[in-house]
């Protein structure tokens, strides 16, 4: 019973801290671009905190150990990436979505298609959250309710927390749930060093090499090659500079140092909090080392080690972890459609509630039907993401890239990608030839097609990717 009221007294805090009508278009979309730095900081961590990946690091920090610490590198450094490359440049681009770079900067088929790569990523991401909110959820369920009719439920009340204000009914609970999220993640961190210490500590449940944090040692290793780890280091930077759900919040920013700071901010943060989390799976591997399956760790962290009460808090904390994140991709999605394809027919608010209620619908068939192995699934949803990252790039900061190389780098990106996927497959490793070939493939297209067929009437500057309101 007291897990019940505290689940719900914090749910009822972050519905009475997202309740707020949206009073106009600019609003909905991009918070009227008035966000400060606080705000902004703790919705880009929340946005990228989520149960997707919180259940994915804690299974590596459950099965690698410590050495799974280089999970929460990798976001360090992609948003870090981000931070100097395009953190600066999407303020003052300043538009609603990102893929109007595209069309400004290149033409509107670009544009048109570039959108459609990144909505075909999102509908995948956010199977994945869906997905990792139902595996979450699952052990407190009653056994009679089947999975899919759990993930319906969650994704019913998620889509219900956004519908009244969009950006800023977001942004709103963003700040409450990244107050509770920075008290409970440590606290499981503590219990779980004490519990594994009556245990006979982290060494008793890894081997030495596991503990050392020696890329080196580990850089094929069977639990978690930094061979693979490194892939997704490389992933991530040339793929977060293009995610829509981060450039949404960059253009509600106030002002371009916000912008710039915050960024960099949220990835120290994000990379301590899931830190945290892996550290505190290693140390349940000392203390319950037969778990089924090891995606169930944080559940099973938090059932094992708090006390009632602060249990249902924690699950609530979890909770609205993945609700901001998935309301956050929604909200981007509903933005881009709107401001890609629909015009002002869909930049209404109501339009929009709209467009969120067919996405919500659309994530709850992939993850039933489509999703198995989270963090797989995750990855995999990138390729079209990173096959944009040249033309991305070269329209902020080369003014020599033109339509035919933002348009030869695309196809081949995600030509390269799928190929990749398709003939090396998971077991094979394709992520390594996917990134540390594909990129250099990707911007090496685009350059030289770019030089060969650069003309007069290609733009040797780029006024028009200033601001916009």
């Amino acid at each position: 019973m007291l897990d019940i009221i505290a689940f719900g007294a914090f749910l009822l805090l972050l519905a009475g801290a997202g309740w707020r009508r949206a009073s106009s278009a600019a609003s909905f979309t991009v918070a009227s671009r008035e966000l400060s730095l606080f705000p902004l900081v703790a919705t880009l961590v929340m946005t990228e905190f989520n149960t997707s990946t919180l259940l994915a690091f804690a299974a590596a920090g459950y099965g690698a150990g410590p050495m799974a610490l280089a999970l929460p590198a990798v976001f360090l450094v992609g948003l870090l990436f981000y931070t100097l490359t395009v953190a600066r440049a999407w303020k003052r681009f300043n538009r609603l979505s990102v893929a109007e770079l595209f069309t400004v900067r290149y033409s509107p088929g670009v544009g048109r298609t570039a959108s459609a790569l990144l909505l075909l990523a999102m509908t995948g991401f956010t199977a994945t959250y869906v997905k990792s909110l139902a595996v979450l959820f699952t052990p407190l369920a009653p056994a009679w309710l089947p999975v899919p009719l759990l993930a319906a439920i969650l994704s019913l009340v998620v889509l219900l927390s956004v519908l009244p204000g969009g950006l800023v009914s977001i942004v709103r609970a963003d700040v409450v749930a990244f107050l509770a999220t920075i008290v409970v993640l440590p606290l499981l961190l503590v219990l779980g060093m004490k519990q594994s210490a009556l245990a006979g500590g982290l060494a008793a449940a890894f081997p030495e090499s596991q503990l050392t944090l020696n890329p080196v040692a580990q850089w094929n290793s069977a639990v978690l090659p930094m061979r693979f780890v490194s892939t997704l280091m490389v992933i991530t930077c040339f793929t977060y500079i293009a995610a829509p759900w981060y450039g949404q919040k960059i253009f509600a920013a106030r002002t371009t140092t916000i912008a710039f700071r915050a960024v960099g901010l949220s990835a120290l943060l994000v990379f301590v909090l899931y830190g945290a989390v892996v550290l505190a799976a290693a140390h349940l591997r000392a203390s319950a080392p037969l778990l089924a399956d090891a995606q169930l760790a944080v559940p099973t962290m938090v059932l094992r080690w708090l006390p009632q009460g602060l249990r249902g808090f924690a699950y609530a904390v979890l909770f609205g972890a993945a609700l901001t994140t998935l309301a956050g991709v929604w909200s981007a999605m509903a933005t881009m459609i709107a401001a890609d394809f629909g015009g002002a027919a869909l930049a209404t608010v109501g339009a929009q509630r709209r467009l969120l209620v067919v996405l919500a619908i659309s994530s709850w068939l992939g993850a039933t039907f489509l999703v198995d192995q989270i963090l797989d699934r995750l990855i995999l949803a990138n390729i079209p993401v990173a096959a944009l990252s040249f033309a991305l790039l070269a329209g902020f900061h080369w003014p020599r890239a033109t339509t035919a190389g933002a348009w030869a780098s695309m196809i081949v990106g995600v030509a390269w990608g799928v190929g990749c996927y398709l003939y090396v497959g998971e077991a094979g490793g394709y992520t390594w030839p996917w990134a540390m070939y594909g990129v250099p493939l990707i911007f090496g297209v685009g350059i030289v097609t770019s030089l060969l067929t650069a003309t007069r009437a290609e733009p040797t500057t780029t006024p028009a990717i200033s601001s916009n309101p």
